[in-house]
C-alpha cells in the first residue's frame, strides 16, 4: 500500500532577487487551501522574517527539503486576486523580474510590511434636526459651517471651501447640532451643472461613452489648451452615473492637487489621490478605498497603475507621452503601457491624452490599435500663441538672457501679464570654471579623464552638486590646480536666472519653480497662488512645462535649448519637440494673446523649422519616417542589459558572457555591445551595457526567457551589480 501524498504547501513569492516561489507549511497543521492564494503571510526567511503572498497551492517538492511552517497568515481574504493578480503576474513574465518583488512594488509600504487594511471609509457631516431648527440663531463660524451642512458634504469638500472648519465643526457636533457620518461608496455629495463641449470636446466624449463597458485605447490628441480635461471629465461623469471607478493618471505630483481640486469642484464626489507626496498610511488608506470600492474616482501617478479596481469603468492616462510614467529602478514597467493591459483585462475602455503622443502611441493609432479623437482648436477664447525665434549669435547674453528678451519681459509686465523663463537645469551655474587654468570642478565619484561630469554650482555660487550621484562639498576658495583665484560659474541655471531678473525687475515677484523649491508637500501650488493675478515672473524647470492652467501667463521665454539639438539620444529629438510644445502651450490660455519666445544659437535647425512650419504633427511624421529607416523603436523593440561594478573590466566580462549565452537561442536578435555606458562611469562605478534589439516582440522575450537562468547562474553575475530593462526610454 502506497504512502498517502503529503499535504499540499503555500508556494509564496518574496520580495526578494530570486525568480522562484518558495515552500512553506501552514501554520498549526491548517490545510493549504485555492482561497489563501493572494493573502499576505509572514515566514521565517534565513535568519529575518519577511512577509510574501502566498502565489499558489501545490504539492512540496520532493527533492527538496521539508518545508518549514509560516508564522501566520495576516489576511482573512486575499489581498490580491482575480484581474489585478493576473496582471501583476503577466507584468512579472514582461520584465523578466521575480513575481515578489513585483507583487511587493503594487502593494502600498504598510501592507508590504504585514500592518493591516486601514479603515478607508469617506466620512461626511450634516446637520441634525436640531442643527436645522437652531440653524437661524448660530452666528459667526458656526454659522457658515452650518449653512454649508444643510446637505451631506464630505469632508475633502470641507477641507478645500472651508479651510480651519473642524474647530467648528466639533463644536456642532459637542452641541448636537451636527453630525458626522461615513459616506455611501460612489455617493454624490453635490451635484453641479455640467459643462457644455464643444463640438470636438462632445464628440470625443461620445466615442469614450459608447464604448463602456468593453475595451477600446483612444488616443486624445488636443492641441495645449483644447479642453481635454473638460473631455475626461464627461467620460468619468458618465462612468460615475453607472456605479462604476475611474483611475486618472498624471506624470507629476505637481499636477496632482490642480487636478484634484479641479475634479472635486466638478464630479461631486471625493476623489482620491495617490502620489509619493502622501504619508504611508494615506497611501495605505487610499488603496485600501480602492479595494473596497469606496473610491470611486482617484488621480496618482505612476505607481496609482497599481491600485485594485473591482468595480472598474474607465482609466485616463493624461500627458501619455511623459517618461515619468517609465520607472527607472527596480522593477521596470512602464504605467502607460501597464494600464493598456489592465483596461484590456478589465474590459474598460482608456483615453491616452496629449498634445504631443508619443511616437509609439501614434504608431498604434495609425495602425488602427486605438482610435484616434482630435481637439483641433483651443477652447473658449483663447488662441494659439504667436511663435517668435530668437537668435542669439553674437549677442550679449546675462545670465544667458538676450537684450530683446529682457525687453520682450518688461512689455509683457507693464501690460499686466505674467511671464514664464523656461530653463531645463536648476542650480546656479552649470560648471565651475578657472578663468587663469582652465580647471572646471568635476565630480570625483562620476567620470573619469576621458569622460569628466561637472558639478553644478548651487546657492549662489556657495556649493557644487553632482545632479547624477547626489555628491555635494562647499566651493574652493582657490583653484586646486593653479592657485588662483578667478573661479567663474559658467552658464546658467535655473537660481542664476532667478537672481538676475529679481534684480533687474525689482518691481514683481520673481519665483523659482524647480527641484528644489517644491520639495515640500504642496510647494508648487503654495507658489503659484503667492504670485496670484499679479504680474510677475516665474522661473522654472520642465515640472512647469506640464498640464498647468496659468490663464494670466501671457509670455512664455525658452532659453537654452540648444543641447538638446544635438543629443546622441534617438529619441532626443522627440523629447525636445515635446517640451517645446508643452511649454508654449502654457503661454495665452484665457483671453489675453499669448507669446512664445525661443532663444536660440541655431535657429536654422531642421527641428524649429518643422515645428514652427507644421507643429508637432509635422515633426511626427518626419521622425517616424527617420526611425523606420533606422529600425529603431517603434519599429523595432529594444531591451537592456546593464552592469556595473567598482572594478572596470567586470561589467563587460559579464556582459560577453551574457551575450554568448543570448546567440544561441535567438538569431532574429540582434545584440549590440558590449559597450561602455553613454555615462561610464558614475557613483564610483564602471558603467557598461548590451542592448538586444528585434523587429518582433515574441522572439525577443523568447530569447530572454531562454537565457536569463544560464545568466543569472554565471560566476560574473555575483562579481557585479546588473538589471535587465525591457522597452527602454533612456539608453544611459
Amino acid at each position: 500500500m502506497s504512502a498517502p501524498a503529503p499535504p499540499d504547501v503555500w508556494r509564496i513569492a518574496l520580495p526578494v532577487p530570486l525568480p522562484t516561489l518558495f515552500d512553506y507549511r501552514p501554520p498549526d497543521g491548517t490545510p493549504a487551501l485555492p482561497a489563501h492564494v493572494g493573502c499576505r503571510v509572514r515566514v521565517p526567511f534565513g535568519t529575518r522574517e519577511r512577509v510574501g503572498v502566498v502565489a499558489e497551492i501545490g504539492p512540496p517538492d520532493p527533492d527538496a527539503p521539508e518545508p518549514r511552517p509560516a508564522l501566520e497568515r495576516l489576511d482573512a481574504r486575499p489581498l490580491l486576486d482575480g484581474e489585478l493578480l493576473a496582471s501583476l503576474r503577466w507584468l512579472a513574465r514582461y520584465t523578466h523580474a521575480p513575481l515578489g518583488e513585483v507583487l511587493a512594488t503594487a502593494l502600498p509600504t504598510l501592507l508590504r510590511q504585514g500592518e493591516p487594511v486601514p479603515d478607508a471609509r469617506d466620512w461626511g457631516w450634516r446637520l441634525t434636526e436640531a442643527g436645522r431648527t437652531a440653524l437661524p440663531r448660530l452666528r459667526g463660524g458656526p454659522r457658515r459651517l452650518a449653512e454649508a451642512l444643510a446637505a451631506l458634504t464630505a469632508e475633502e469638500v470641507l477641507d478645500a471651501d472651508h479651510p480651519g472648519w473642524r474647530p467648528a465643526a466639533r463644536s456642532l457636533l459637542r452641541r448636537g447640532l451636527a453630525e458626522r457620518v461615513p459616506l455611501a461608496a460612489g455617493a454624490f455629495v453635490q451635484r453641479p451643472a455640467p459643462h457644455a463641449l464643444n463640438a470636438d470636446q462632445q464628440a470625443a466624449a461620445d466615442a469614450v461613452r459608447a464604448a463602456q463597458g468593453r475595451f477600446a485605447a483612444f488616443l486624445l490628441e488636443g492641441v495645449t489648451g483644447s479642453g481635454k480635461t473638460e473631455v475626461y471629465l464627461a467620460a468619468i461623469a458618465d462612468c460615475l452615473t453607472r456605479g462604476r471607478q475611474a483611475l486618472v493618471l498624471v506624470p507629476e505630483i505637481g499636477l496632482t492637487p490642480q487636478m484634484l481640486a479641479r475634479f472635486r469642484a466638478r464630479l461631486g464626489v471625493p476623489v482620491h489621490a495617490l502620489h509619493s507626496g502622501l504619508s504611508d498610511g494615506e497611501r495605505a488608506r487610499t488603496w485600501a478605498a480602492c479595494a473596497g470600492g469606496e473610491a470611486r474616482v482617484v488621480v496618482g501617478t505612476r505607481s496609482a497603475v497599481f491600485l485594485p479596481l473591482p468595480e472598474a469603468g474607465l482609466i485616463v492616462i493624461d500627458e501619455e507621452h511623459d517618461g515619468s510614467y517609465k520607472q527607472l529602478d527596480g522593477i521596470r514597467y512602464h504605467a502607460r503601457d501597464f494600464a493598456l493591459v489592465r483596461a484590456k483585462a478589465l474590459a474598460v475602455p482608456v483615453v491616452l491624452g496629449s498634445a504631443t503622443p508619443a511616437l509609439e502611441t501614434l504608431r498604434n493609432a495609425a495602425l488602427g490599435r486605438y482610435v484616434h479623437l482630435r481637439l483641433p482648436v483651443r477652447a473658449g477664447a483663447a488662441r494659439p500663441p504667436r511663435v517668435r525665434v530668437l537668435d542669439v549669435r553674437k549677442r550679449p547674453l546675462e545670465a544667458g538672457l538676450s537684450p530683446e528678451l529682457l525687453a520682450a519681459i518688461r512689455q509683457a509686465l507693464d501690460a499686466g501679464g505674467q511671464v514664464l523663463v523656461f530653463r531645463n537645469r536648476r542650480g546656479y551655474a552649470p560648471v565651475l570654471l578657472c578663468h587663469d587654468c582652465g580647471w572646471s570642478a568635476q565630480c570625483r565619484r562620476c567620470g573619469d579623464a576621458e569622460h569628466g561630469h561637472a558639478m553644478t554650482v548651487h546657492a549662489g555660487g556657495r556649493r557644487l552638486q553632482c545632479h547624477h550621484c547626489g555628491s555635494a562639498q562647499r566651493v574652493p576658495d582657490a583653484c586646486p590646480a593653479c592657485g588662483g583665484l578667478a573661479l567663474q560659474p559658467q552658464g546658467a541655471g535655473t537660481e542664476r536666472i532667478e537672481e538676475t531678473l529679481a534684480a533687474r525687475f525689482a518691481d514683481v515677484p520673481v519665483l523659482r519653480i524647480d527641484r528644489s523649491t517644491t520639495q515640500r508637500r504642496d510647494a508648487l501650488e503654495r507658489h503659484l497662488a503667492a504670485l496670484g493675478e499679479r504680474p510677475g515672473i516665474l522661473v522654472g524647470t520642465q515640472m512647469l512645462a506640464k498640464g498647468h492652467d496659468l490663464p494670466h501667463l501671457t509670455l512664455v521665454a525658452v532659453v537654452g535649448i540648444d543641447e538638446g539639438l544635438f543629443s546622441a539620444d534617438f529619441r532626443a529629438p522627440e523629447k525636445l519637440a515635446q517640451l517645446l510644445i508643452q511649454v508654449a502651450g502654457r503661454a495665452g490660455r484665457s483671453h489675453r494673446a499669448g507669446e512664445v519666445v525661443l532663444q536660440t544659437h541655431h535657429p536654422d535647425h531642421p527641428l524649429l523649422a518643422t515645428l514652427l512650419a507644421g507643429g508637432y504633427p509635422a515633426f511626427a511624421a518626419a521622425e517616424l519616417a527617420q526611425r523606420e529607416a533606422a529600425g529603431f523603436p517603434p519599429f523595432a523593440h529594444l531591451a537592456l542589459l546593464r552592469a556595473e561594478a567598482k572594478q572596470a573590466d567586470l561589467p563587460e566580462a559579464f556582459l560577453r558572457a551574457a551575450r554568448a549565452l543570448l546567440a544561441a537561442p535567438a538569431p532574429a536578435v540582434t545584440a549590440h555591445g558590449p559597450l561602455p555606458a553613454p555615462m561610464p562611469r558614475r557613483a564610483g562605478f564602471r558603467r557598461a551595457q548590451l542592448l538586444l534589439a528585434c523587429a518582433e516582440r515574441p522572439p525577443l522575450h523568447a530569447a530572454l526567457d531562454a537565457a536569463l537562468p544560464a545568466i543569472r547562474a554565471l560566476p560574473e553575475a555575483r562579481r557585479v551589480r546588473w538589471s535587465l530593462d525591457v522597452d527602454p526610454v533612456d539608453l544611459y
